[in-house]
């Protein structure tokens, strides 16, 4: 784990906990662009926590989240620079301490970037995506832990504050690290994750409940989209070990696109038997938002960041694309036999 702070010497953890511990500052919790369960379950744990210590707290989201996510607690305090731009604008100018989570650089919030980088508020940021680059003035950065739910939670047993930990910031932060981590499927095999979530569930914490309200809770509409998607939009390319999804803004408009109802078909492909590499493309109103995902050593944030402006985990990356669908497509299979002998040689 990599820990630096730049107004504090390294390991002078105290100065932090003495912020942390002085009711009545403002903090904002930013999570990235296009929230999941791991961005929101961390920062809503952090907001139920920081508010029970009598801080005045809000969660900032560049645009909105799934609906299947909107249960947890503290959700009613997140807002939506796309609804409320000026408020979340006051918010931030105004705040005493904000920290980034889920995400390690400020081109993952768009538009609040500006306003980030002249806040001269504190800024801590937590995270477990390779190669940090941001500009604060804490951090805690590891990308051997399952999620950033879970490097949270020893962010708040290192700053002295388990005591404030209850059942609503159990209940959000379990839920970003199964999430995260396609219910303990991946990136969970380590003991330190099963200590935590055992940990978690000492809160009084309902793991059947948190796991139907989000995977049991999607709209008709999505189940018709993933059948749509699978039957008529996947291509798979053996030679290559490869399988994508291509969908349209009018395939989007068609089956009533809410934000996070194409969640985990990027993974689809990868259920069948010898692909290790998928796509998933997704048309923009002036680009292409491209998922990958792979099995094994082949490094799709590698991928993503050399030919699509993006980045992510060594299995688990995004990143889009100025040109259309088509075009996006192309770049990518004109891509694929300069890969192919890593595709091939690959071991899940």
């Amino acid at each position: 784990m990599s820990i630096t702070e730049k107004r504090f010497n390294t390991g002078n953890g105290p100065h932090l906990i003495k912020l942390l511990e002085t009711a009545g500052k403002k903090m904002v919790f930013l999570t990235h662009l296009n929230p999941d369960g791991d961005a929101l379950g961390s920062t809503l744990g952090l907001l139920n926590l920081f508010r029970k210590m009598k801080h005045e707290c809000f969660v900032v989201s560049p645009n909105d989240y799934p609906e299947f996510l909107k249960w947890m607690p503290g959700s009613e305090r997140i807002l939506v620079l796309k609804h409320m731009r000026d408020t979340v604008l006051k918010i931030i100018r105004e705040a005493d301490i904000i920290f980034a989570i889920d995400f390690n650089e400020l081109k993952r919030v768009k538009e609040l970037k500006e306003a980030i980088d002249i806040s001269p508020a504190f800024k801590i940021l937590i995270d477990h995506h390779p190669d940090p680059v941001m500009n604060v003035d804490f951090m805690m950065s590891d990308t051997s832990v399952s999620s950033t739910a879970e490097l949270v939670f020893q962010f708040i047993h290192n700053m002295g504050l388990k005591q404030w930990i209850d059942k609503e910031v159990a209940t959000c932060l379990f839920t970003g690290i199964m999430t995260d981590t396609g219910c303990f499927s991946y990136n969970s095999s380590k003991r330190e994750t099963w200590v935590t979530v055992a940990e978690l569930l000492d809160y009084g914490i309902n793991k059947d409940d948190i796991y139907s309200l989000v995977y049991d809770n999607y709209s008709e509409h999505r189940m018709h989209l993933l059948g749509y998607s699978l039957n008529c939009k996947m291509e798979v390319l053996p030679e290559f070990r490869t399988g994508y999804m291509v969908l349209s803004k009018n395939d989007l408009t068609q089956y009533h696109f809410e934000p996070g109802d194409s969640e985990g078909f990027v993974n689809y492909p990868l259920s069948i038997r010898g692909i290790c590499f998928s796509a998933l493309f997704t048309e923009k109103d002036n680009y292409v938002r491209v998922s990958f995902r792979s099995k094994g050593n082949f490094a799709v944030n590698d991928f993503s960041r050399m030919h699509f402006n993006g980045g992510g985990h060594k299995n688990a990356a995004g990143g889009e694309i100025y040109t259309s669908l088509e075009e996006a497509v192309a770049v990518f299979k004109a891509l694929l036999p300069d890969y192919k002998t890593k595709l091939m040689e690959n071991e899940d």
